[in-house]
């Protein structure tokens, strides 16, 4: 019974919603609430704002977008401050088209929909609530009632510009049926709904020989003819295009740039004069924003021929590259898993991972930075710390390809692998592995990858597996020193101790004697050759590791484990060398014994509860990591 009630509740809002009232009626509103009376571009502007919005790392985040959107925070900040932001102004860019211009499966269609369905939300609150002339099928704005010669006066005392004319059929019905008394022109709220058509359009081109500009301007209705006469009276006209219904909200072009050129001029004057031509009537005002997506190779041909340069001027192209991000990658596959009806599949830990390492190479454009390969390159884009590199090289690398990421592998192709294995695979659980072998499986099915593309894409995969590798021996590792983070905080405050004796040229008190001691050289060795520090170069980075703790010092901060990249890392490393042999030993023995089993029955108990895995991908993980250390 709970979805009826809620059906019942949907109801009565819906009921709450509905005004009606004379134009008289509205104008105190207006006075009351200005908001009501915006431009379709300052509606949709506000909507995002009104959302909320952070900064991190210097850049805006628009909530509006968060919970879809993921990774193209540059693309998002500048389609707002670049284009939303000066059209709700009413700056000159609002008389432009805007295409969203970038390969497939990049976000482009999806930033259209929340836009669409921001819309419709929107406009059940009090802050984006719109208002028409009732009956209206364009939903006109009422505010085109006062006659041209008194919105000088209306400005003023409003403080609200009025734009466009009043369409023809509201024309005919004020003198008709309100006698030019525009005071008691019935006004009322409107909700958009692209279902309904009601402020939301959207125009999708078909065949050019059978599709009728009809689709877009509406079109005259033959049986009303004999009724009223002639084809120039705006009651026998049906003012139901996508333009007429998508007034004072938004209209999605899908494919624009495919469109036969008689459906594109039609634009010309819409967005230069907010107006357009239908039938046998003067210019229809019209306020709404029109969005159009394409890919780069049609805009290249658009642009390219002669025929379409009036339309040039009229468009502002927003680039929507891929994702260049792992983590980001990783939030895209995971929602579109969740969408489907396989979430209920366990998929390990890092399974994710690897598809969105993979799909980011493939992405990336090598760089001519000295020291920069691949690999560093998409750590650096992922905001992980890089050794000899800063956020200065990062903006530096992202400036190096302004076209980067609009090329590579599409999330399309990786979730299609990762369903092909979640069917396939006979239990409910599948890892990197299974992941990776599916990918290389589908490179040869894959219509639009050249033959050097599928060479280099293969690399790719070989390198996600080496970085699966160093994940998987890590997670293992982790889970087989019991409280791993006390076990290398105690390594490393020994180390520590030693390096401070070294530098400071002092002995070390041992805890138990008492007795003076030299500072403890094979255990700082050790430690330090795991991340191949050389003989030459050990007391530079011991000096190094002091002048650390000693800033750290004089800034009230305590030096700790995750305070240092490099060493936290020799000291993971070094903890894990300690332990290769009970980890190859534990996980290789094909009958282990019963302390082995107590072991790894441990390993695995700890996997599932800290980790993620399941029982399944657990034991998969230790097998594997085991036969990576008997290699």
């Amino acid at each position: 019974m709970d979805i009826l009630n809620k059906v019942k509740s949907h109801r009565e809002e819906e009921k709450r919603l509905n005004w009606e009232g004379t134009f008289a009626e509205y104008l105190e509103i207006v006075k009351q609430r200005p908001e009501v009376a915006q431009t379709a571009h300052s509606r949709v502007y506000n909507m995002i704002i009104s959302s909320g919005l952070s900064e991190r790392d210097g850049k805006r985040m628009y909530d509006f977008f968060g919970e879809e959107i993921f990774g193209l925070e540059d693309s998002i900040e500048r389609l707002v401050e670049e284009y939303f932001h000066p059209a709700a102004k009413r700056l000159d860019v609002r008389k432009r088209i805007l295409l969203l211009m970038g390969p497939v499966s990049g976000g482009k269609s999806t930033i259209v929909t929340m836009l669409k369905r921001g819309l419709e939300r929107y406009s059940r609150t009090d802050a984006g609530a719109v208002y028409a002339i009732k009956g209206c099928p364009m939903h006109e704005d009422p505010l085109h009632l006062i006659p041209k010669h008194l919105r000088e006066d209306f400005s003023k005392e409003y403080g609200i510009r009025i734009e466009g004319s009043l369409s023809p059929l509201n024309s005919m019905r004020l003198e008709k049926e309100y006698d030019g008394r525009i005071e008691d022109v019935k006004v009322e709220r409107i909700i958009f709904s692209e279902d309904k058509r009601v402020g939301i359009g959207t125009f999708s081109p078909s065949d050019p020989k059978s599709q009728d500009i009809a689709d877009l301007t509406g079109s005259i209705d033959f049986s009303t003819i004999a009724e009223f006469g002639s084809e120039s009276d705006p009651r026998a006209y049906r003012f139901d295009g996508e333009l007429n219904k998508a007034n004072r909200g938004m209209m999605e072009f899908q494919e624009m740039l495919k469109c036969d050129e008689k459906f594109l001029w039609h634009l010309l004057s819409l967005t230069q004069e907010g107006n357009f031509k239908a039938g046998r009537f003067a210019l229809i005002s019209a306020d709404e924003l029109i969005v159009a997506h394409t890919n780069e190779a049609e805009y290249r041909s658009f642009i390219s021929n002669k025929k379409n340069e009036a339309l040039h001027s009229r468009i502002i192209v927003m680039p929507v590259p891929y994702n260049l991000r792992v983590s980001q990658e990783e939030r895209i596959y995971k929602k579109m898993i969740n969408e489907s009806d396989m979430a209920h599949v366990h998929i390990a830990p890092h399974a994710l991972r690897v598809a969105a390492i993979f799909s980011i190479l493939t992405r990336l454009s090598d760089s001519n930075k000295q020291g920069i390969d691949l690999v560093k390159k998409m750590r650096l884009y992922d905001g992980d710390s890089v050794e000899g590199f800063n956020q200065i090289d990062v903006d530096e690398l992202m400036k190096e390809f302004p076209n980067e990421g609009m090329n590579g592998i599409d999330p399309r192709y990786v979730i299609n692998r990762i369903s092909s294995t979640i069917i396939r695979k006979d239990v409910p659980a599948i890892n990197a592995l299974d992941v990776l072998r599916s990918l290389k499986e589908g490179l040869d099915q894959h219509p639009s990858i050249s033959e050097e593309d599928r060479e280099n894409y293969m690399n790719y995969i070989s390198v996600a597996r080496k970085e699966y590798d160093e994940i998987a021996k890590k997670e293992v590792q982790k889970a087989f020193v019991y409280s791993y983070e006390e076990s290398a905080k105690t390594l490393m405050n020994n180390y520590l101790d030693n390096v401070e004796a070294f530098c400071n040229k002092n002995k070390l008190q041992d805890p138990l004697t008492g007795e003076e001691m030299q500072p403890d050289e094979k255990l700082m060795r050790s430690i330090e050759e795991q991340i191949g520090i050389s003989e030459n170069a050990k007391k530079a980075f011991r000096e190094e590791i002091l002048i650390r703790i000693s800033a750290y010092a004089r800034k009230g901060k305590r030096f700790d484990y995750n305070s240092h990249d490099r060493l936290r890392e020799a000291i993971q490393k070094k903890l894990f060398a300690d332990l290769k042999d009970v980890v190859k030993i534990t996980t290789s023995s094909q009958t282990p014994d019963e302390s082995q089993l107590k072991k790894i029955n441990e390993v695995v108990a700890r996997l599932i509860d800290e980790y993620g895995y399941n029982s399944i991908s657990a034991n998969e993980l230790l097998r594997y990591v085991g036969s990576l250390l008997n290699r």
